[in-house]
C-alpha cells in the first residue's frame, strides 16, 4: 500500500512534465500532417521557447506558474495561478514572451543563413511572424498585456486591426481570437477593466510606461523588418 502511495505521489510530481511533453507531441503530430515532421518539431519548438520567457519571467516574480500546455493550431499558454501585482509586472511577463521568442528565431535565421537551409529559414520566418501576431494591441495576446501598462483603451485600437485581420484572412483562429478579446473590449468601452483588480493597478510612473512603450514599438518594428526581409528571401529561393 505505501509503494503504491509512494508511485501515485511520484507521478503526480511528473503531471506538469507529462501534460506539456504529451501537449508538444500532439502538437507535432497535427503540424506533421500538413507541414511535415521536421518543420513541426521546428515550429514547436519555437513556441515551447516563447513560452518559456512567460514562465521564466513568472518565476521570477515570485508568481506560482504551471507549465506550458500546447493546443494544435491554436498556440501555448503558461497557467498563472498567481495573478500579477500590478500592470508593470504584468507587462514584464508579457512581454518576456516574444523577446524570448525572437530570439529563438533569430537562432533560426542565423543557422539558416551560415547554412543555407531552407528549412531553418522557413522557421525563422515561422518564428518572427508568431511574435509579431502575439504583439497585436488587444487582450489576451501579449501585446494587449504589455499596451495595458500605457491604458487599457488602447485595446481599442486593436479590435479594429484585428477585424480588418479577420475580413481579409479569415481563419477559425482570428474568429477565437475575436471571441475572447471581446469581454476586454466591452470593460474598455463601459470603462469598468478595472474592476476586481487591485487599487492602483494601472498607476505607473511616466518614465516606466515609456520605457515600456519603446519596447514595444522597437520590438514591433523589428519583427515587422525581419518578416518582411525574409518572406522576400524565401521568394528569391522559390522564384
Amino acid at each position: 500500500m505505501l509503494k503504491a502511495l509512494l508511485l501515485l505521489l511520484n507521478f503526480a510530481k511528473l503531471g506538469p512534465l507529462l501534460k506539456t511533453g504529451g501537449t508538444m507531441i500532439l502538437s507535432v503530430f497535427a503540424y506533421a500532417w500538413l507541414f511535415g515532421w521536421r518543420y513541426a518539431v521546428g515550429f514547436v519548438l519555437l513556441i515551447f521557447v516563447h513560452e518559456l520567457g512567460h514562465y521564466l519571467a513568472a518565476k521570477r516574480a515570485g508568481l506560482n506558474v504551471g507549465a506550458p500546455t500546447f493546443i494544435p493550431f491554436v498556440g501555448a499558454w503558461i497557467e498563472l495561478k498567481d495573478q500579477p501585482m500590478d500592470a508593470r509586472m504584468e507587462a514584464k511577463i508579457a512581454l518576456a514572451g516574444p523577446v524570448a521568442g525572437t530570439f529563438g528565431a533569430l537562432l533560426c535565421y542565423y543557422a539558416a543563413r551560415s547554412s543555407g537551409s531552407q528549412l531553418l529559414l522557413a522557421l525563422s520566418y515561422s518564428g518572427f511572424m508568431l511574435n509579431l501576431w502575439n504583439l497585436l494591441p488587444i487582450n489576451p495576446l501579449d501585446g494587449g498585456r504589455i499596451v495595458g501598462i500605457l491604458s487599457p483603451r488602447i485595446w481599442l485600437l486593436g479590435a479594429p486591426i484585428l477585424g480588418v485581420l479577420l475580413f481579409t484572412r479569415p481563419s477559425p483562429m482570428l474568429f477565437l481570437l475575436l471571441i475572447l478579446a471581446l469581454p476586454s473590449i466591452w470593460s474598455v468601452w463601459r470603462g469598468t477593466w478595472h474592476q476586481h483588480l487591485p487599487a492602483n493597478y494601472y498607476e505607473q510612473p511616466l518614465e516606466l510606461k515609456l520605457q515600456y512603450g519603446a519596447a514595444y514599438l522597437g520590438l514591433a518594428i523589428f519583427l515587422a523588418m525581419m518578416s518582411g526581409g525574409v518572406h522576400e528571401q524565401m521568394g528569391a529561393l522559390r522564384g
